[in-house]
């Protein structure tokens, strides 16, 4: 059961309007899901649009920001939790630990960051918690032809990969997270003792 929603997303707008309006599109399908939001805590491009849209509904909006990012004045100051850390790790970490499932929408650096971290601990068997891509406009059509390059030449296992859920659509989307089941695959050190790598 999805109770919170830690999102990743971009701290700039993207260009045009179809980014900012997917974001109050899923804040408005939280707070309609009664689905809490867990964040990045800034009060800038996509971030900003996304708890605001939940504030204005009533929705619980809960922010996690290092200090040193408070301290540069970026910080949303009307959430309904703010966590202060010390660091990026601490903030990821405590991000997850909040949160029953995670979604990217479309951003750079810092949320393909946050979204592989996830994705890596899920892999390792850290967490297991259910992992979506809002593909707005396709943004994410060539990350996701690089993952399957990366199984084709098998950088990448298949089930690994299919941890990744993908769609276009929230209500489809969140369908995939809530009927996702972690795929416990064979240890790499058996397989390699077996010889199947």
């Amino acid at each position: 059961m999805i109770k919170t929603l830690c999102v990743f997303c971009g701290s700039s707008m993207g260009k045009g309007t179809a980014y900012a309006g997917s974001a109050e599109k899923l804040a408005e399908y939280l707070t309609f899901n009664n689905i809490n939001l867990v964040y990045g805590g800034a009060n800038v491009g996509l971030m900003r649009i996304l708890a605001d849209t939940m504030l204005a509904s009533g929705g619980k909006v809960i922010g996690v920001m290092p200090k040193s990012l408070v301290e540069r004045e970026v910080a949303h100051t009307g959430l309904t939790e703010m966590h202060i850390v010390e660091g990026m790790q601490e903030r990821k970490a405590l991000m997850a630990d909040l949160s029953d499932a995670f979604i990217a929408l479309p951003g750079a650096y810092g949320t393909l960051d946050e979204l592989f971290e996830v994705l890596t601990w899920n892999q390792l068997g850290i967490i297991h918690k259910p992992i979506g891509l809002v593909n707005i406009n396709g943004f994410f059509n060539s990350l996701l032809l690089m993952l399957d390059q990366a199984v084709e030449e098998k950088f990448l296992r298949p089930e690994h990969r299919n941890m990744l859920l993908v769609d276009d659509d929230f209500e489809r989307l969140f369908h995939k997270l809530k009927t996702y089941r972690p795929v416990i695959a064979e240890k790499w050190i058996e397989r390699l003792k077996e010889g199947k790598i």
